[in-house]
This record gives C-alpha cells, sequence and structure tokens, in this order.
C-alpha cells in the first residue's frame, strides 16, 4: 500500500484528486490531507461530495513529518510556493508529483520571463519529468520529481502531437484556440470569475502573453527538433470544467481526413485515456466531463490545405488530478489504469 500525502487538498485540484482516489483498487491509500484554510475540519463536511468515501480531517502542513507518515507527496499548492517545498520533500528521500508550474520548463530563464518571478531551486529542474504519460511514461516510472502538465498544454499537446511527430505540417504557423470552464482559475473569486460577469459570456484573455505558452512549445519542439512557436489564444466559457482545443495546422503534404485519421488511430492506438473520434466525429467537454479520458478529433479543409484537430478533456480530470493518479500509479508500478476508467457525464 502506497501512502500518498496531498498538500493543498481543498482546492479544486486537490479535491478532485480525493475524488479520483476513492475510486482506486486501494493501493494508494490518502494518508494525509493538508489545509491552511480548513485545518481541523473533517474533510467530508468540506466537501460533501466525499461524504461516506473518505474519513480523515484536513491538518495543517508539518513538511519536517512527512517521511514519517507518507511515501509520496502531491502539492496542489500555486506556482512560486511549490518551489519552497520541493527541495525539502525530496531532501527526506520522498518522491513527489508538484500540480504547479514550477518545474514543467527546462530551464529557468524562460520559467522567471513567463512567469515574473525568480525560481529558487533551478537546480532541481533537470530532475523533473514532465507528467505526460502519452511522451514520457517510461521516464515516469522512476522518476523522484514529476511536473503535471498544464491543463491548456495537455490538450494542445495531444491535439499537436501525432502531425508534429510525423513531420507533416509547417511549424511556424500552429494556432492554438482554447476555450475553458472557470474552475481553471481555482476557487478563489476575481473579476474573471464572478458569476455575474461569466454567465452567458464568452472572453478570450491573456493574448499571447499566457502562461501555458512556453509548455506547448516546450513540448512540441521536443518531438519536431527544432524550435516551434504557437499563436495560442484561451477563452473563458460559462461553464464549470473542461477544455475544447483546436488547434489549426498547415499540412505540408497532400493528407486527406482518412489519412489524419489512420496516423492518429495509429499513434494512439495503446493508450488508454485517449479516443481518436471516427470521421465526422468532434469531440465535446460533456463526454469527458468528470474523466480523465481525451477526446480527439481531425478534419482537414482541403481548400487551405490546414487540418483542424480537436481536443476535449476536463480541465480537472486528464487536465489535473486524473494525470496525477495515472502518474502515481506509474510511480509505483501499478496498473496505469486503476482509479481512472470511469466514463463522462452526458447529459
Amino acid at each position: 500500500m502506497i501512502k500518498v500525502g496531498i498538500v493543498g487538498a481543498s482546492g479544486y485540484s486537490g479535491s478532485e484528486l480525493l475524488r479520483f482516489l476513492a475510486n482506486h483498487s486501494g493501493k494508494l491509500q490518502v494518508a494525509l490531507c493538508t489545509s491552511e484554510t480548513y485545518s481541523g475540519q473533517c474533510v467530508e463536511s468540506v466537501l460533501p461530495n466525499l461524504r461516506g468515501f473518505l474519513s480523515t480531517t484536513f491538518e495543517p502542513l508539518d513538511i519536517r513529518a512527512l517521511k514519517a507518515r507518507v511515501d509520496v507527496v502531491v502539492l496542489a499548492v500555486p506556482h512560486k510556493v511549490a518551489m519552497s517545498f520541493v527541495p525539502q520533500i525530496l531532501a527526506q528521500g520522498l518522491r513527489v508529483v508538484d500540480f504547479s508550474a514550477d518545474y514543467r520548463l527546462g530551464d529557468a530563464d524562460t520559467y522567471e520571463a513567463w512567469y515574473h518571478a525568480e525560481h529558487t531551486s533551478a537546480e532541481l529542474m533537470p530532475l523533473a519529468v514532465y507528467g505526460l504519460p502519452e511522451r514520457y511514461r517510461e521516464q515516469i516510472r522512476t522518476a523522484q520529481l514529476v511536473a503535471n502538465p498544464g491543463c491548456y498544454p495537455t490538450s494542445a499537446v495531444l491535439a499537436a502531437l501525432p502531425l508534429v511527430v510525423q513531420g507533416a505540417v509547417a511549424l511556424d504557423s500552429i494556432i492554438v484556440d482554447s476555450k475553458s470552464g472557470i474552475s481553471g482559475a481555482g476557487p478563489k473569486p476575481s473579476e474573471n470569475t464572478h458569476y455575474p460577469n461569466r454567465e452567458s459570456n464568452v472572453v478570450a484573455y491573456n493574448i499571447g502573453v499566457h502562461r501555458h505558452t512556453p509548455e506547448i512549445e516546450q513540448e512540441l519542439s521536443a518531438v519536431a527538433s527544432e524550435p516551434v512557436r504557437v499563436t495560442f489564444t484561451p477563452h473563458l466559457v460559462p461553464m464549470t470544467r473542461g477544455i475544447l482545443s483546436t488547434v489549426y495546422m498547415r499540412l505540408t503534404a497532400e493528407l486527406s481526413t482518412e489519412n489524419v485519421l489512420a496516423l492518429y488511430e495509429k499513434f494512439y492506438g495503446d493508450e488508454p485515456f485517449v479516443r481518436v473520434l471516427p470521421s465526422s466525429a468532434y469531440p465535446q467537454t460533456k463526454s469527458v466531463l468528470g474523466s480523465n479520458y481525451c477526446d480527439i478529433g481531425v478534419e482537414v479543409d482541403t481548400r487551405t490545405r490546414r487540418v483542424v484537430a480537436m481536443a476535449a478533456i476536463d480541465n480537472l480530470g486528464k487536465g489535473a488530478a486524473g494525470a496525477v493518479v495515472q502518474n502515481l500509479n506509474l510511480m509505483f508500478g501499478l496498473n496505469e489504469t486503476d482509479g481512472l476508467k470511469v466514463p463522462g457525464m452526458m447529459p
């Protein structure tokens, strides 16, 4: 039995992780839940959906006592906070999965340019494995530190990956258009997430400067073996959760929709959580709601010689907590799908 400690367990990502682990076979056991906000309160009183599934109490974090209580720590805390915890946790010989962006990027300069903060443990960045199993499954198995991917990059990279690997698209004109539910902003209210401002309203934000841009570029560049630049425009839409990313790529060869579909089906044929949809079937967020699945659809626009690749994920599932469980399963030699074979919820 692997004892899991979750730091920041009362937030959206942390609480969703608790929900997934409640469905696990039991080989991953929640041994510690910390929350500064709800310390001393019973988990099920704060998260009533877990009533009857998890009888434990939120605690304050005592970072020095982690070694005695858990085998692995999941950090569900904001960027800049995670980097202050990770060195102390690794020094205890524990393994870490980090929800934040602090170790996703390959170098401190890029991190500091996009996050406008000094990285205080840059020496650990090369140690981190990017936690996208579809790319780094074998490295994740032995990793001490796994950097869980961002939600937007998960959808965008999975949508574009097969064609970039194949060298079938121009690398200088990739456009990523993403729509997200507002839970991606976390539970703390803001002007952007205030209900009256979001209901019946769609808005683009952080055009050209969104912090997930270098993450998308890093992962596509790694498989292209040359720099890739993308135009990334995220939007907030009036729903709680889910992401639909539409990626536009210019083909460098004559390919039909059937050709591209065959390429995607072969590329993802053995992936347990990527579902390539048949011709003329397009992904929708409700199909993956509450799950760890990524649904992908493709269509070739022969008139413009562009391929339109679409990916739908739950931003709190495959885009966050579901991916953590998938990574934990890999790290501890468990069945990769344990706790995650749950269909989406429709309608």
